[in-house]
């Protein structure tokens, strides 16, 4: 048995939301993702009439799914995994939807969820997400010395723009995120600047911001392939999202092709992936 690397693809980020008004319908969304050899999707699990419609668009596909949710209590979360009990997903991705000031506040939640999570026996991962529980980073290292085995979803370009790092990033800021990734146990994929959460990785000007995520990246795939077990999987989904996410030009369209950036990055994470093989 080995260790796999699963490429999922986010349906949000599959909108197109241009000025001419066309969307893709869910059936030629997920025709592309699966033309295209990616493992999976990522779509949110807060709605029956979806979840059910979503699993038949799927069925034969052969695509996985890591199901997204925002629960604001701890109650919250009993929908999304009755939903993952009856079509099985991956792992569930729980966005936080609470800003609460103290960590103390917090934990009570936290425990809440991982309880219910192991009653279920369904994998949940705490997105590191803006405007969440966990949208600063300071704030997330202490949950962390608090609940040092809390399982992470590693979205790191929120922490990146939260924290304005500069390049070269001081080797502090390094340690931060490296704590981080000690915790990931998925990851969701875009690059930040300093200044904007999602960037075109195909503009040559941008390419270190792009690295800086890759070295991130390696990190924590290393750290989670001496950790998990020699079956296990990880699960790492491209999510470049629509405008606001895109940068837009003057006429209100993206100013790249999200879907070939899409494309790009999945061949550069497998590419870390393989590196690592190879040693």
């Amino acid at each position: 048995m080995t260790q796999k690397l699963l490429i999922f693809q986010s349906l949000w980020a599959m909108e197109r939301r241009h000025t001419d008004g066309f969307e893709r319908t869910l059936d030629e969304n997920i025709a592309m993702i699966r033309q295209a050899g990616f493992d999976g999707i990522s779509a949110h699990y807060t709605n029956r009439r979806d979840v059910v419609l979503l699993n038949e668009t799927l069925r034969g596909s052969g695509l996985k799914i890591e199901a997204v949710c925002f629960p604001r209590s701890v109650e919250d979360l009993r929908l999304p995994l009755e939903l993952a009990t009856a079509f099985p997903v991956s792992h569930i991705n729980l966005q936080p939807d609470i800003r609460l000031r103290r960590v103390e506040a917090c934990l009570p939640l936290l425990d809440g969820w991982m309880r219910l999570a192991e009653d279920a026996g369904i994998p949940v991962f705490i997105e590191t997400h803006r405007d969440r529980m966990t949208t600063d980073l300071f704030f997330t290292l202490d949950l962390l010395d608090r609940r040092p085995e809390l399982p992470l979803l590693a979205d790191l370009s929120h922490f990146l723009v939260g924290r304005e790092f500069a390049l070269p990033v001081n080797e502090e800021n390094h340690a931060h995120i490296r704590r981080i990734l000690r915790n990931a146990r998925a990851f969701h994929g875009r690059v930040a600047s300093r200044e904007q959460v999602q960037i075109e990785i195909t503009f040559p000007h941008h390419r270190p911001w792009v690295d800086l995520f890759l070295q991130w990246w390696d990190y924590g795939f290393r750290h989670w392939r001496s950790h998990a077990a020699d079956d296990a999987e990880l699960v790492f989904t491209c999510e470049l999202g629509p405008k606001p996410y895109a940068i837009t030009g003057r006429d209100g369209n993206d100013s790249t092709d999200r879907w070939a950036e899409a494309l790009a990055l999945r061949q550069m994470v497998r590419g870390l992936w393989d590196a690592q093989e190879r040693l």
